[in-house]
């Protein structure tokens, strides 16, 4: 069996160097009861049969890379066990969680690893799980998860959906959104990024959490607002004091959002787009934040930017790939965005793995060259879990950051009329402090 990259694929392996790698990391934490690696081993080698990609590895010429199933595939060699001869506080857990993030996968097996870290203080044990970003998304990474560690067992193949259909109707609503589109997506920011600085290869991770059904309340109340619009209101906010920690100045910040557009009858592969949103941190009040930010991301979503944008870089692929990586290279410059910010949504009720609770699941993604900061969100139950992964000589404080994404939380809650007491959780995990 062999499967070719996609085009997002590709791109993603070309961007590994010596201050890149190519890989996201879950960093699961479990409660007492924590598996062995050999527990780990066993029960993921009798599940691999529902999630075949895991045994793929990259093979092909570099020119043309395509996926095949490594004819050595041995579980052991993707899941190890590190044990501390003294118990990790929230501190050495961070630090050892940037230390495995740091190095790349051995291309020349299935680009997957997991770690066990432990023992934490408080009990437990930290299961680090780095993948490939070119072998799973946030969304594969996810259903991936509930195939082969979550106790509730694996994911019943979902109904196929067909792609939509466009009408002439689209087409001409497509060309009146085409210069807005331009103006929105592709226009750089007059000012520069905080972040636009050359990276070296250390990292430093941060963790946040907050609850999920609370923030969600008090989104809807206060501004008609999505869970993804309060993240990026408490980003914006907490951004806002971090820079007033630096002393830095005050403005206005733009995020690159992803959006995945890949749906079950779609071929292997990361097939996504985005849409960009100025995060207010000149206003200093999180309600009126909030509003702001909704305001935003609802005319990028009825002008359809995400979807306008693919078809867009598609059509201009196709006519002259030249163009394409023009435009792709022109989308990736720091003053198009600062940072990037995802937001997945993952198991929607308590789960487990051999029996030890899952009581955190932080996502951590790389930076890129001259966008020094990443935030990745990904949710669990009622828990949103924010990751943050910062490059070391860029931005020496991200723990003031993590905190402040906590302190936001809570005050948008309150804001609502929610008690703010108990609305931000930092579990632990450990939080930004």
């Amino acid at each position: 069996m062999t499967a070719p990259l996609t085009a997002e694929d590709r791109a993603i392996l070309e961007l590994e160097g010596p201050t890149v790698v190519g890989h996201t990391c879950k960093v699961i934490r479990l409660g007492p009861g924590a598996p062995t690696a050999a527990a780990l081993h066993a029960a993921v080698d009798r599940r691999l049969a529902v999630a075949p990609r895991l045994t793929w590895r990259l093979s092909g010429p570099p020119t043309e890379p395509e996926w095949s199933v490594d004819p050595a595939f041995d579980v052991r060699d993707h899941i190890s066990e590190t044990r501390s001869p003294a118990e990790l506080d929230s501190v050495a857990l961070r630090a050892e969680v940037a230390r495995l993030f740091e190095q790349h996968l051995d291309r020349r097996r299935p680009l997957w690893r997991m770690d066990l870290l432990g023992p934490l203080v408080g009990g437990g044990t930290a299961l680090v799980w780095r993948l490939h970003h070119a072998l799973a998304d946030g969304t594969t990474a996810m259903r991936l998860a509930r195939s082969v560690l979550w106790d509730i067992g694996p994911a019943q193949p979902a109904a196929r959906t067909s792609p939509p259909v466009t009408h002439a109707a689209d087409d001409v609503r497509r060309r009146h959104h085409l210069a807005g589109l331009i103006e929105r997506e592709f226009l750089p920011s007059l000012r520069r990024s905080p972040f636009d600085l050359p990276i070296g290869p250390d990292r430093q991770i941060a963790f946040a959490q907050t609850s999920l059904s609370r923030l969600r309340t008090a989104a809807r109340s206060l501004a008609g607002a999505t869970v993804n619009d309060a993240v990026l209101a408490v980003l914006a906010g907490a951004l806002r004091t971090w820079m007033l920690h630096r002393h830095g100045p005050i403005h206005r910040v733009r995020v690159k959002v992803p959006v995945s557009l890949r749906n079950e009858s779609a071929p292997a592969g990361n097939h996504d787009s985005f849409f960009c949103v100025g995060l207010p941190l000149d206003v200093p009040e999180p309600v009126a934040r909030l509003r702001a930010v909704r305001r935003e991301t609802a005319l990028r979503k009825s002008s359809h930017d995400a979807e306008e944008m693919a078809e867009l870089l598609d059509k201009l692929g196709r006519a002259s790939p030249r163009l394409r990586r023009w435009c792709s290279e022109l989308q990736a410059a720091p003053r198009a965005f600062a940072l990037n910010v995802s937001n997945v949504p993952g198991p929607r009720q308590d789960v487990s793995v051999l029996g030890a609770e899952v009581e955190a699941i932080h996502s951590i993604a790389e930076v890129g060259e001259r966008h020094a900061l990443r935030v990745a969100v990904v949710s669990v139950a009622d828990r949103l879990c924010f990751g943050l992964c910062g490059d070391r000589g860029v931005i020496a404080d991200l723990d003031v950051l993590a905190a402040a994404i906590n302190d936001e939380a809570v005050a948008l809650v309150a804001a609502a009329g929610g008690t703010g007491t108990g609305a931000t959780r930092q579990g632990r995990a450990g939080g930004g402090r």
